[in-house]
């Protein structure tokens, strides 16, 4: 929680109040008067950022409302920024590149060669959402997603190792025209979403597993208590239906009268009991863009030749001495979360695999990149 205790400090300082820290998980805030209308506090409050709380101590945590209060302390201020992340101390370039080229290139259909590496600097987005699945239960996550503006790879790991570094900066720097050129340009609105969306969902299901797990078992618990309770009042009514049977005369016609609508309410109440678990873990799933920051980082660029058949394509990969870590290559259609990539015939698109599955309509292989909507066949609408 100290992470989340910092930025509640940070932003009440920023926004006048005094700030003290009493402990790892609490702090105590002396607030002014506009600040305490939009919180809703005393003037003298203690904040718990821990599982236990003292009394008298306002619990804060990821779940809840908190994170909404405090966006509307900041409102716009701060959600896009950029910055420039400078070597402490100039960093040689990798020994032996085609050996970390190894560990991220996989071409089962494809041949690379390395044609050159130089020192540049490179534009990198973090984007961070927030993810809220309700359903029994509320959970909220936070999501971090990075991209290589200059080289179109995910970098997710990369920038999960420069975040300890980013919070430890306290001189930033702007980037600086020379710094900017180098970089190159960023990505248009639409570009981004199409590269965003795929990606965000593939890390939305990986967040959400757990969770999901966890509520099917609760789900099957609660169906199978409900399915044993009604099943036995049912057993019971049909078999005293079957005694009944074997009697005659009208209270015998009557008692069978009485059980068969018995085993029918019976029957009725089982069907409305699984509509109401079915209501009650319907899940509904939100995911809010937060933050996002555009680092300027220097970086050696490896120049890849890539072919295909007759066919060849040169792409950049990024190794980023800051990290120490070489980003794996950009992927044109899918997550592009693993480094298998399958390269097209005709514009040599690096794809994941289910970039170019066969169609699901006529079974054709036909790459994602170059027909994005439809397939080329049969016309089968994605």
């Amino acid at each position: 929680m100290s992470e989340l205790r910092d930025f509640v400090a940070d932003l009440l300082e920023r926004r006048g109040a005094a700030v003290e820290a009493l402990g790892p998980d609490r702090l105590e805030v002396l607030t002014p008067a506009p600040l305490r209308q939009q919180l809703g506090w005393p003037e003298l409050t203690h904040l718990g950022f821990g599982a236990q709380q003292a009394a008298g101590t306002v619990a804060i945590a990821l779940e809840g409302d908190w994170l909404d209060r405090f966006g509307a302390l900041l409102a716009d201020e701060g959600r896009w920024s950029e910055r420039e992340l400078r070597l402490p101390a100039p960093a040689p370039p990798p020994s032996d590149p085609e050996r970390l080229l190894d560990r991220v290139l996989d071409l089962p259909n494809a041949t690379w060669r390395l044609q050159g590496m130089s020192a540049t600097w490179t534009r990198c987005l973090m984007l961070m959402f927030r993810l809220t699945a309700l359903s029994d239960e509320k959970r909220e996550q936070l999501i971090w997603l990075g991209f290589n503006l200059g080289t179109g790879a995910v970098i997710n790991e990369i920038l999960a190792q420069l975040r300890p570094a980013l919070a430890q900066v306290d001189d930033w720097h702007m980037p600086d025209t020379a710094t900017r050129r180098a970089a190159g340009p960023g990505w248009s609105s639409a570009a981004l979403t199409a590269r965003l969306r795929p990606v965000l969902e593939r890390e939305a299901r990986d967040v959400m597993e757990p969770f999901l797990r966890t509520m099917r078992r609760r789900l099957e618990r609660d169906r199978d208590r409900v399915h044993a309770y009604h099943n036995d009042l049912r057993e019971a009514s049909l078999n005293r239906l079957l005694a009944l049977d074997r009697a005659s005369g009208d209270r015998a016609a009557a008692d069978r009268r009485r059980e068969t609508l018995r085993v029918e309410a019976i029957e009725r109440e089982y069907r409305a009991k699984l509509d109401d678990l079915r209501r009650n873990y319907a899940l509904r799933v939100t995911v809010e863009w937060v933050q996002a920051l555009e680092i300027y980082v220097p970086v050696q660029r490896l120049e890849v030749l890539i072919r295909r058949r007759k066919g060849e394509r040169i792409i950049p990969l990024d190794w980023h001495p800051l990290a120490r870590m070489i980003e794996r290559p950009l992927c044109e259609a899918g997550a592009g979360l693993d480094r298998v990539r399958l390269v097209c015939d005709d514009r040599l698109h690096l794809t994941d695999p289910a970039g170019h599955a066969p169609c699901t309509s006529c079974g054709k292989l036909f790459c994602r990149a170059c027909f994005p909507n439809s397939c080329p066949r049969c016309h089968q609408t994605r």
